[in-house]
This record gives structure tokens, sequence and C-alpha cells, in this order.
């Protein structure tokens, strides 16, 4: 062979052989991440119902600095009507659907009494699915709230607060007025009938976290769990959740933690097996249901969805209505995240669970909705806080 038949000493040949293998090389590499990027890349959905769930997951670092554990936040807000109770609405929908009492292309209502996100997230699912939303709320809900259901064409029924033994409280307002189309329903066959959501005691609600919400959160942290917390107003997150990651062996002895308002009785029920609360004596409550500005969670009675995970619940922890506005101006200003208030109340408690948990653990949070829901009643609080308020200044 010719010196001219080589280059640096390898022959043309191999040199050859050398290219053509680095070629295919690189070839095979720009394929496989071409797949994984298509295979990443969220594929077309047929309608707003199909963007429920698969909620990312995020690490938050100033709590996670302060305690020596990993507190992350499950973006429930990333639904598409805002919040955790995009999942129930959708399943409570579907199991009518399935049972024949709502169906597709027909008319058909669909009644709920709540503090809001039960209603925004019923609302907008009717919109995407052809049905009509009839909500019931006591009429001192954040404006934003209301606002959000008028805009999506909600009937909206807004009562005074009151206690559930009460026929005008909000859920009972809700079955009343279904109850009441069904009967003309009867009488005249062109008039749509309706379904009663019943949140608090339709077992849909613990049911989608159970087959949904859980084995996302299991998965995106492979099972490295140590600790859960979530608040309970009709208690199907935190049931369905908890039930879900203590039936897998890895997470079996995760520690769940119910994070609840001043207030409610939840925390008196888990930790010391009494549904009461001080407040309710002295008569110095200032809503009938409970004594706090946080809205969505914190109850003084006891839901189907709430007993399905009773049991499994290992604490509560109490949480101020000062600590959590002081916890939503934290975390606003030092991890650019904009929560509602029963998010602030989990986060305030993820830092006292995360002082009974070895360092490194993993703790997982609800981040429910955002605050941008809540900017007339808790972030009109919240924003007034300094900007440079500690973590210390909060759980002092």
């Amino acid at each position: 062979m010719l010196e001219s038949d080589s280059i640096f000493g390898i022959s043309l040949k191999d040199a050859l052989n050398l290219t053509t293998a680095l070629t295919i090389v690189l070839i095979t590499y720009n394929t496989v991440r071409n797949q994984k990027f298509l295979r990443d890349t969220p594929k077309p959905k047929n309608g707003i119902d199909e963007l429920i769930g698969n909620t990312q997951m995020v690490l938050i670092k100033s709590l996670s600095k302060y305690t020596g554990r990993n507190i992350y936040a499950k973006l429930e807000l990333e639904n598409p009507a805002g919040s955790a109770k995009d999942r129930v609405a959708l399943n409570i929908i579907k199991t009518a659907e399935k049972e024949g009492l709502l169906v597709r292309g027909e008319p058909g209502w669909v009644f709920e009494g709540t503090s809001g996100s039960t209603g925004i997230s019923i609302a907008m699912i009717c919109n995407s699915l052809g049905y009509n939303a009839h909500i019931s709320l006591p009429d001192d809900t954040a404006n934003e709230k209301l606002a959000l259901l008028e805009s999506l064409g909600a009937t909206v029924n807004k009562v005074k607060p009151a206690s559930i033994v009460d026929p005008n409280q909000y859920v009972n307002a809700a079955k009343k007025a279904c109850d009441e189309l069904n009967a003309k329903h009867l009488k005249d066959k062109t008039i749509p009938r309706g379904i009663f959501a019943d949140q608090f005691e339709n077992e849909s609600n613990w049911r989608v976290h159970y087959e949904t919400t859980g084995p996302e959160i299991y998965h995106q942290l492979r099972g490295n769990i140590q600790g859960f917390i979530a608040g309970c107003g009709t208690g199907g997150t935190i049931s369905g959740v908890s039930k879900y990651l203590k039936s897998r062996f890895r997470t079996r002895k995760c520690h769940v933690v119910l994070a609840d308002p001043q207030g409610s009785g939840f925390y008196n029920r888990i930790n010391f097996g009494v549904m009461y609360d001080r407040v309710e004596k002295e008569g110095t409550r200032r809503r009938h249901q409970v004594d706090t500005i946080v809205e969505g969670i914190g109850l003084n009675r006891i839901t189907k969805n709430f007993q399905e995970g009773e049991k499994l619940i290992d604490e509560s922890i109490r949480v101020t209505d000062e600590q959590a506005i002081k916890m939503a101006k934290f975390l606003s200003v030092n991890d650019g995240l904009f929560i509602g208030s029963s998010t602030a109340i989990n986060a305030v408690a993820a830092i006292e669970l995360a002082q009974s948990l070895k360092p490194n653990s993993n703790i997982v949070i609800i981040a429910c909705d955002s605050g941008s829901r809540h900017l007339s009643k808790f972030w009109k609080e919240a924003r007034k806080v300094d900007s440079n308020i500690t973590i210390d200044d909060i759980i002092s």
C-alpha cells in the first residue's frame, strides 16, 4: 500500500469503515433522541376533559433547604379548571353517564353545593361535554370564584353560610334544586333531568384519587415517599391517595398527615377520636361551617369520603390563619409559587412533619389551587405581609 493510501497511519479502508461506523452511531443517536422528544411531546386532545390529571410535581427549594428534607408539591392547580376538583367532577359525571343518568348529546343538569372550586370544575366540564351546571354556594365565597362561575355560564345560587342541618345550607340547597327539576321531569319528559353531584358523600370522589392521583405521586418519586400531606374538605383526596400509597409495599409506611385549618374538627378527630372544636362551644365562629379565612378545607362533620380513609391517616397538624397567610407570601417571594389558602396550610404542616422524619426524606403536599382564586379574601391579607418574611417568622 502506498503511503498516500493512509491518513495519520490509518489506512483509507479503515478510515472509511470508521467514518461509516461513526455516521451510523450519530444517526442512531439522533433517531433515539427524536423518538424520545416525540414520545414526551403531548399529543393533541379531543376535549378539555382529556387534559385533566397527570399533573407535574416540583421541589419546593426554600422549604427543602430549611428542613433538610425534600418537600415536593403535586401541582393540581395545573388542571384545566385550576384545581384537584377537576378529577372529581369528571369522574362523578362519567359515573352518572355509565349509570344512564346523563347521556352525551342530550340536555342534562349537574347540581352541586360547593365553596367554589368544585363548582368551577363542574361548570367547565359540563360546557365541554354538553351539559348545564347549577351551583349553590355560600354568599361570602371569594369574588374571583363567583366571577369564574358566572363567566362559565353556570346558574349560580348564592345562599347564607349555615350548618349542614339547615335546609338552606348550600349542599342542601343544591340537592333540593335537583329534586325539584327531576320531579318536573317525571311529569314532562321534555324537561331534562339532573344529577346531584354530592361530592361529600359520592364515592366517585375518593376513587378517582385512588385510581389516578395516588399512582401518579407514587411513580413520580418511584415509590420513595416518606410523608404525604393534604387538607380535608370532602375527604376524597386524602382518602384516595393514602389508600393507594399504603397498598403499595414501598410506601405502606408513608406517614399521612391531614393539615387542618383553625376551627375545623378533623384535628381532634384524628388525634383524639372526637369531632369537636372548642370554638363551637364558645359560639365565636365567623362562619357557620369553620372559623377560618381558608376556603375548600376544614369541616365539623364526618363524610363518607373521609371515613373511607380515616384509619389510614396517621396524624393531623393544625395550622392557624396567620401561619397560612405568611406561608403564602413566603412561597410567592422565595419560590415563585403563587398558591391558594389550602396549599399554604399544607406547606406549613410540611415543616412540622419534616422535623419527625429522617434527613433527605421525601414529603409530598397537594398544591390544590392558585392564589388567583383568593385575591379578594386570603391574598388581600397575604399581600400585606412583609416580603422579607422568614420561615422562623411563620412557625414561631
